[in-house]
């Protein structure tokens, strides 16, 4: 059953509106191109080629940005991403078992960006710092080091990370093999918690939540306890030093800066989806960030407009917070997803919009917005914070073997809830009817609306989860109320319009009324561009009897006298005229309309 949005444009496209100061509006539509246990058996261990595939379709959708997974060697390509073993590897360095990662070798991920590009995509990698894990070869041996003051107090103790070289691959995944690897950014028990100088194991930034915790503190240095720091070893006929150097002052920041600038030199991508950001110093994130975009040679500097967007989970203030601490300077670079907005914030946002089955009050929603949205420069407004309804981390349906959700809509026991986050920050699903008005209120705000890939393309009800074909509309059908959302947002340009939320006109400027309940109902304006009805009323009459009507007075009096053209669908093909003096009649279908 299709839901309709009310979207509104001025019928007269080539007028031009001046809405500030800024030459230039930088926002993004972002694709997340992924799920959380993200596979396809057509593209095995290659999801870069399957994403590859799928470039001319998001072009068409209209999508600007995508948001890959993490695409460095994990333990094992059973693992998603999030759990790295070798930043540096990027499926070109035959350790763990594997030559490729989950996303495939580094040639098929490089090739992904190329065609992306190609197809005026920007790239989004995903930014693992805060642990590392797997340590030891393929078994496991040699990732031990038996320490028992530090190092054995959690990961029993795995944390010796040796990685593969052009001089020494791997021979036989022996201890000695292991212990001999020469690769780079190589660590000690030392460079985590709990060490030495740094012995702390509580809190955000020092808890063991993921695996051993990197300690970025200038003096979380030292070597192995139990590596040989001198001689060799014969492995397999071939001999070969043991790998234990001693490590300089800022040994783990240093090295993590020297990374990211070798990323977005080798790969091209154009900006960074930072995990976790909580759980390592803002100061790290704050110095890796400006070297990209400023620091690195001219061909790989992000500039002024580079995508970096934070996972900081919680509240508004905790977000503004987050974003004026991690600045550079008076550069507030860095955006967060807005976990307020989505359920954090003190009315539930828009997952208790969902969830309250019409019996939320919507004037509640642009109070629940993060504060800090964008970012001024002197010729461009950037739009930093993240807008959201769902992500791999609060969508973990229970699926059944064809890849079908296990249960019918409203069914908790079909949702993996203990792996989402938690509160107010599980799943919305998208056979929920108020599923469509949340998104049209990320689309509606500031922002950089971001959609989960299992929101737009239905992979839970078709029996194709991992077997489908990426370019065929047929195995991979999209939600088409979204698309029709994330179309009118691009083609009608609304972020080139500032944001407002019109006055409601009452009852005591009678003959011009309002039917249904203003707290059933929101009307979001962009000036100059479009203005956005939103209701959660949900209705099976088909007839618009039960619309959502409210007169507002308009912000911009350029559309005086102008007739507004009804983009939802919900009306056929209608117009609303806007009076010289700027009232206007908003008309709302409900949803499951």
């Amino acid at each position: 059953m299709i839901k309709k949005i009310l979207l509104i444009v001025i019928l007269f496209c080539s007028i031009s509106v001046a809405v500030s100061a800024q030459t230039a509006r930088v926002k993004k539509v972002v694709l997340q191109g992924f799920w959380w246990d993200y596979w396809n058996s057509n593209f095995p261990n290659g999801w870069s080629n399957y994403l590859t595939e799928m470039a001319p379709r998001l072009k068409a959708m209209g999508v600007d940005a995508i948001w890959i997974p993490p695409a460095y060697k994990n333990g094992g390509t059973g693992s998603v991403g999030y759990a790295p073993f070798d930043h540096y590897d990027l499926g070109d360095k035959y350790q763990k078992g594997s030559l490729k990662t989950r996303m495939g070798n580094k040639d098929e991920l490089l090739r992904l960006i190329a065609v992306m590009h190609a197809n005026g995509i920007e790239v989004i990698e995903d930014i693992v710092l805060n642990h590392e894990n797997s340590a030891g070869s393929n078994g496991g041996a040699g990732g031990q080091d038996p320490e028992p003051t530090y190092s054995m107090r959690n990961e029993s103790g795995y944390k010796n990370f040796r990685f593969v070289s052009y001089a020494t691959p791997v021979i036989d995944e022996s201890q000695n093999d292991y212990w001999t690897r020469s690769g780079r950014w190589s660590k000690n028990y030392t460079n985590f918690y709990p060490n030495k100088n740094n012995n702390c194991t509580t809190g955000d930034v020092c808890s063991n939540y993921f695996g051993p915790d990197i300690s970025y503190e200038s003096t979380a240095i030292g070597q192995s306890s139990n590596i040989p720091k001198t001689g060799s070893a014969t492995i397999g006929g071939v001999t070969r030093s043991y790998y234990n150097p001693t490590e300089a002052s800022n040994y783990m920041r240093d090295n993590a800066r020297n990374w990211l600038m070798w990323m977005k030199k080798q790969t091209g991508a154009d900006g960074w989806r930072w995990d976790a950001i909580k759980h390592y110093p803002v100061a790290v994130q704050e110095d890796l960030i400006y070297n990209t975009k400023y620091i690195v040679p001219g061909f790989a500097q992000g500039g002024e407009a580079m995508f970096n967007v934070a996972e900081w989970v919680g509240g508004k203030t905790e977000i503004d917070n987050y974003v004026t601490a991690v600045r550079s300077g008076s550069e507030e670079h860095t955006g967060t997803f807005d976990f307020s907005l989505r359920g954090y914030g003190s009315n539930g946002g828009l997952y208790s919009m969902v969830l309250s089955q019409g019996n939320y009050n919507m004037q509640n929603l642009p109070g629940e917005q993060q504060i800090k949205r964008y970012y001024d420069y002197p010729t461009q407004r950037v739009h930093r914070s993240v807008p959201f309804v769902n992500s791999h981390d609060t969508y973990r349906p229970i699926l059944d073997a064809s890849g079908n959700y296990s249960k019918a809509v409203g069914d908790a026991s079909g949702w993996n809830t203990g792996s989402e986050l938690g509160g107010n920050g599980g799943h919305i699903d998208p056979r929920e009817p108020r599923f469509f008005a949340a998104y049209a209120t990320t689309f509606a705000m500031d922002g950089n609306p971001i959609v989960f890939f299992e929101d737009v393309f239905d992979v839970g009800t078709t029996g194709k989860r991992y077997s489908h074909l990426p370019f065929s509309t047929t195995d991979l059908p999209v939600r088409e109320d979204l698309l029709n959302i994330m179309e009118a947002h691009q083609k009608l340009q609304f972020k080139n319009g500032d944001y407002a939320v019109p006055t409601a006109l009452t009852g005591t400027q009678a003959p011009y009324y309002s039917k249904g309940n203003s707290g059933d109902h929101i009307v979001f304006e962009r000036k100059g561009k479009a203005l956005i009805g939103v209701t959660d009323m949900l209705s099976a009459v088909s007839d618009n009897s039960n619309d959502e009507e409210v007169w507002v007075s308009v912000g911009d009096m350029t559309w005086a006298n102008k007739d507004l053209i009804d983009y939802s669908g919900a009306h056929g093909l209608s117009t609303t005229h806007v009076y010289a003096d700027g009232r206007v009649l908003i008309k709302t279908a409900p949803v499951g309309h």
